[in-house]
């Protein structure tokens, strides 16, 4: 599967689109299913690539830039030129691995804030690409835990919502100025 988009992976001096930051509102609408894939959704993607890779980010979904869509930006390995970023919009997880893994991991929403989350190793997505086809994939591994922590974002959910250990949370919130009543804890 390649991606049709060509985006400079380079840091610009002034990304695109602007990031949106724990305790803003926006981040906890759930984002609107995207009725037809077009050039104003591709454009949107490409400026979403341009703004995670001028943020060192590996994920970005477009809530976390104040558009309140389904899609998703990605590239786990965003030093290697190669290596084509992926592009989900309308993604869904169609199935869930048993077997759980606990991982430190942090978002562009919430900057120098790390903590582990535990979150199925593989899952199953389905989604259209940047050319409205439809795609499946399985994933494990790292794509799999950046594809459910950005679905999250779609869904209102960010990754602190999933923190189990309270007093790292706080203590990792309070030293970075965001306040402990902006996590929503998940069941």
């Amino acid at each position: 599967m390649t991606a049709t988009l060509t985006v400079e992976k380079e840091k610009l001096e002034k990304p695109p689109l602007e990031l949106h930051y724990l305790g803003d509102r926006v981040l906890r609408q759930p984002a609107k299913r995207i009725a037809k894939v077009d050039e104003s959704v591709r454009k949107l993607a490409k400026e979403m690539l341009q703004t995670m890779y001028s943020s060192n980010g590996i994920g970005l979904a477009a809530p976390q830039v104040g558009v309140n869509k389904q899609l998703i930006v990605i590239d786990c390995e965003p030093d290697k030129e190669e290596n084509q970023p992926l592009i989900l919009i309308n993604p869904q997880i169609t199935r869930w691995g048993k077997e759980l893994c606990v991982v430190e991991e942090g978002c562009l929403s919430i900057p120098n804030v790390f903590l582990e989350v535990t979150r199925p190793q593989a899952i199953e997505v389905t989604f259209k690409d940047e050319n409205g086809r439809p795609q499946k994939l399985q994933v494990t591994g790292l794509l799999s835990r950046v594809i459910q922590h950005e679905l999250d974002h779609l869904n209102g959910v960010m990754f602190v919502d999933r923190v189990d250990n309270a007093l790292a949370l706080t203590e990792a919130l309070k030293k970075q100025g965001f306040s402990v009543q902006s996590v929503k804890p998940v069941a």
